[in-house]
């Protein structure tokens, strides 16, 4: 390698509009990852692959490649939008070189990935050290745990890609599964891991979550990866023997969507019994009072001797959405729907509601 060109040129801001760039404003991402330390992680995660004379360093290609993704690229050949300002970007790869880092890549593409997920790791790491109270892991506890957001997404695909395939929505397509770390009501969703999978993967198929889940805990500093200071929720994907009882064994909190056991007209029976006082004001994302919804806990309603000990079961009835059909298990006009949580706080429904809205 003849010079390093990981990190990018420092901006230069000439206020009588002189030498004016485009994309200048992508030097806040630019400056973050320098901060943050993820120039130099994907520098020394992507050593195996930097050949001793090569001009370009691979994980400045890589992170070139995300930028050009955040202004607006879709494809290897955006790259070109960076490299046509210099000023903002440095030295970037051609064409045939983007090419051909990538392909050496995908020759050996766990590791390649592994690689990637070390830096990014890393770079968190450092980044919430450095945001100090404002770390979303700052004061962490059972009671205010990190929250993960697991759920699969259909991206459209217009031609025969590889792995595109009908999806459930009678679409053409991919259907990846994502873990992304929720910040709160003042913050957004921080992404943790992704799969990429084919547009027909099963929505619950419970190696995918437990890939996702896996990947998504090595991504929290400070060795998060057990305990009840780490709460997992997915909708009703999720709620299935084998992920709960892998939740419950690895002693995570969880919050996920649940189908009611036992036939329709036995569910109706046993949903009609629960006296108008157990039912609770539902409360939104925010911690407000949702309207027109409530709450109530039917654990002891249902055979659960099958389903992981602690297991608790709680239903919603709202006003449906315009539009919406309501169901057989429906009551009195209301829509009806179940999650589990093996959470055990002073304000149980309250809190579970929030944390599925």
């Amino acid at each position: 390698m003849k010079k390093p060109t990981l990190y990018y040129p420092p901006a230069a801001i000439d206020g009588a509009g002189a030498s004016v760039v485009p994309h200048a404003g992508s030097t806040v991402l630019l400056r973050n990852a320098q901060a943050v330390g993820l120039t130099a992680a994907l520098r020394e995660a992507f050593t195996p692959w930097r050949r001793p004379l090569a001009v370009h360093d691979p994980g400045k290609i890589v992170l070139d490649l995300a930028i050009s993704l955040a202004i607006g690229g879709d494809c290897l050949a955006d790259i070109a939008q960076l490299r046509a300002a210099p000023e903002v970007f440095g030295l970037v790869a051609s064409d045939p070189t983007v090419s051909r880092c990538i392909d050496a890549l995908a020759a050996d593409a766990p590791a390649a990935l592994a690689a990637i997920n070390t830096a990014r790791a890393t770079a968190r790491a450092r980044g919430w050290r450095l945001a100090g109270d404002h770390a979303p892991d700052h004061r962490v506890s059972a009671a205010t745990p990190l929250v993960l957001d697991v759920d699969a997404t259909l991206v459209t695909s217009h031609s025969e890609k590889e792995a595109a395939a009908p999806t459930f929505k009678r679409r053409f397509g991919f259907h990846p599964l994502w873990a992304f770390l929720d910040h709160g009501a003042e913050g957004t969703g921080e992404p943790l891991a992704f799969l990429l999978r084919a547009g027909n993967a099963g929505s619950n198929t419970v190696t995918d979550h437990k890939t996702v889940i896996r990947d998504a805990l090595a991504q929290l500093p400070g060795g998060h990866t057990r305990g009840k200071k780490v709460l997992v929720r997915v909708d009703g994907a999720g709620g299935t023997h084998e992920l709960l009882a892998w939740l419950t064994r690895r002693r995570l909190a969880y919050s996920v969507g649940f189908s009611l056991p036992g036939d329709l007209a036995t569910i109706q029976t046993k949903l009609a019994t629960i006296p108008e006082h157990v039912w609770e004001p539902a409360y939104d994302a925010d911690g407000q009072l949702r309207p027109g919804a409530w709450v109530a806990e039917v654990t002891d309603l249902f055979e659960l001797r099958s389903w992981p000990a602690g297991m608790r079961v709680i239903v919603r009835k709202e006003r449906p959405h315009p539009g919406a059909q309501l169901r057989i298990t429906d009551l009195d006009g209301l829509r009806v729907t179940a999650f589990v949580t093996n959470t055990t706080r002073s304000s149980p429904l309250a809190w579970c509601v929030t944390a599925t809205a």
